[in-house]
């Protein structure tokens, strides 16, 4: 079935990029309404921005949505992550300005909002996206592949590899079922990440003039200089697998198959969507039977089981 909040709940934070205040509310919505974000701030021109891999415009450092009258929302990422990983397939999000808030720079604090609302239940089917045979994008940076579930199962699944000289990263290698709430458990809290020689070239090009130690973790060769240090040995490649999940939800509908990435980001992973979209018979679309719903990422998710630090 499909689900959406059982009230709204609102967040108020700064853009990453940008620096500037942002306040978002996020609305119930009706059966097949899906995500959409509406700037309150706009007036001259159409202000609603679906959440969908086809207005995604390439971007390094986040995923941004533009609509056909070229208004964006940028940073979208954890924020559809934590929809998904809650289950939460009908939402109206209403944004005065560009760029969706960082908070911690994970998706912890709108996952746990979200389950401190409730998610209700929908007297409607929900139609899910089957991978029938293997997808693949490659680019100088990295790769990334879906394909179907090796074992057969229903759901998502995800391996990501990444591989940074900076020994506080390193190479990481992680596999997850996203079944079970594990989305919850395992990689909601697992914040952004930086190189510290990177981040005056960003700022210099007018990026993350809202980054700050606290919402994102900073690295310097071996040393993490955020205080407090990581939240888990291998935060980084949770965060990478983190924003996969909410790239993935711009399909539309959730994916059953299995994600691989190496070394990917927002970029490949909005590639590989539009490679599978314009296969056709690369995936079909079914109807969830309780089999199938119970191993989505939203199926089991419990407020009890969200890490400490959120």
């Amino acid at each position: 079935m499909q689900s959406t909040l059982r009230s709204a709940i609102t967040f108020q934070g700064f853009g990453l990029h940008s620096g500037k205040p942002a306040r978002m509310t996020i609305h119930p919505a009706d059966v097949d309404h899906g995500v959409l974000f509406t700037r309150t701030d706009v007036t001259e021109c159409d202000a609603k921005v679906p959440a969908f891999w086809d207005l995604v415009q390439t971007s390094p450092l986040c995923t941004m949505l533009v609509n056909e009258a070229g208004v964006s929302v940028s940073t979208v990422e954890h924020i559809m992550a934590a929809l998904a990983g809650c289950g939460v397939h009908n939402a109206y999000i209403e944004i005065d300005g560009p760029e969706v808030p960082i908070l911690d720079g994970s998706s912890a604090p709108f996952v746990k909002g979200i389950l401190q609302q409730g998610v209700a239940r929908q007297a409607a089917p929900l139609r899910a996206i089957e991978i029938l045979t293997p997808v693949q994008v490659n680019t100088a940076a990295g790769w990334a592949r879906l394909s179907p579930n090796a074992t057969g199962e229903a759901g998502l699944q995800m391996s990501f590899h990444i591989d940074f000289a900076d020994p506080a990263i390193g190479v990481q290698d992680k596999n997850l079922k996203l079944a079970n709430g594990s989305f919850v458990r395992e990689l909601c809290d697992s914040r952004t990440f930086c190189r510290v020689q990177d981040v005056d070239a960003m700022r210099a090009a007018g990026k993350a003039l809202g980054g700050t130690y606290e919402n994102a973790v900073v690295v310097d060769g071996d040393k993490v200089l955020s205080p407090g240090g990581l939240r888990r040995q291998d935060e980084a490649v949770r965060h990478k697998m983190l924003d996969a999940v909410g790239d993935l939800a711009l399909a539309g509908a959730p994916i059953l198959g299995t994600y691989t990435g190496h070394k990917a980001g927002h970029a490949i992973t909005n590639m590989l969507l539009r490679a599978v979209f314009a296969t056709p018979d690369a995936y079909r679309i079914v109807t969830c039977d309780e089999t199938v719903s119970a191993a989505l990422p939203g199926a089991g998710v419990d407020l009890r089981e969200m890490p400490a630090v959120a």
